[in-house]
């Protein structure tokens, strides 16, 4: 199983990024996704995160209005689309999938994305 993220790099403050999450070896339909960032020194913190279906998301506040997560399971990928980036946003951007069932929790992360948010 490897979820695979893409899409990171530079972006000046209110500039934009869309990162990518690309699942291989399990139907990511299957799993709630999210990302979550991790700035050194700092606690990972989750940003944002969609039910298998689509249907629900949630945020944490300071991007809410800002990011959007979306998932295209007939792809195999989740997004997250990032606008009027700000500086404190800057951070390795990790994809999560996780799935509960009767026998257990089967949950996988990434190897993140690095964004710098700079002038």
């Amino acid at each position: 199983v490897q979820l695979v993220e893409s899409g990171g790099g530079l972006a000046q403050p209110g500039g934009s990024l869309r990162l990518s999450c690309a699942g291989s070896g399990l139907s990511i339909s299957n799993y709630a996704m999210s990302w979550y960032r991790q700035d050194p020194g700092k606690e990972r913190e989750l940003v944002a995160r969609i039910t298998e279906t689509g249907d629900s998301t949630n945020y944490e506040d300071s991007v809410k209005g800002r990011f959007t997560i979306s998932r295209d399971n007939a792809q195999n990928t989740i997004y997250l689309q990032m606008n009027n980036l700000k500086s404190e946003d800057t951070a390795v951007y990790v994809c999560h999938a996780k799935r509960t069932g009767w026998s257990g929790i089967w949950e996988y992360w990434g190897q993140g994305t690095q964004v710098n948010v700079s002038s």
